[in-house]
């Protein structure tokens, strides 16, 4: 599972990916025989803890290739009293880290709180 965001965190203004790619993507052609996810990287570890964002259920995105390998870590996550949605391919990685680096850099500016974040509503 890939939690990373690729933040370039001399500069804390972008990633260090290309715009068309993920650091998913790049572990998982580095990795070809791996059943890789994207997961938790939307996620400050104080939502994860506390199952909240707000007054909503912290919602993980998971994207991912294998339907298996999804539907197993998404009852990890319901059964922790969370919330999963499928994000879809391993090509929302890229989304999936946008959202991050937009989430970092706004609590590193102080925007929003390290224990706070975006709900979903569904």
């Amino acid at each position: 599972m890939d939690v990373t965001n690729p933040l370039n965190f001399e500069t804390f203004d972008s990633l260090v990916v290309p715009a068309d790619g993920s650091a998913a993507a790049e572990i998982a052609a580095a990795l070809p025989q791996s059943r890789l996810l994207k997961a938790f990287n939307t996620t400050f570890a104080g939502t994860l803890a506390a199952g909240t964002v707000g007054t909503l259920t912290t919602t993980v995105l998971i994207a991912g290739d294998d339907a298996d390998a999804k539907s197993t870590l998404a009852g990890i996550v319901t059964s922790g009293g969370l919330k999963a949605i499928d994000a879809g391919s391993l090509k929302r990685g890229r989304e999936l880290e946008a959202l991050g680096f937009l989430q970092l850099t706004l609590a590193a500016a102080e925007k929003i709180s390290w224990t706070g974040g975006f709900g979903v509503i569904a």
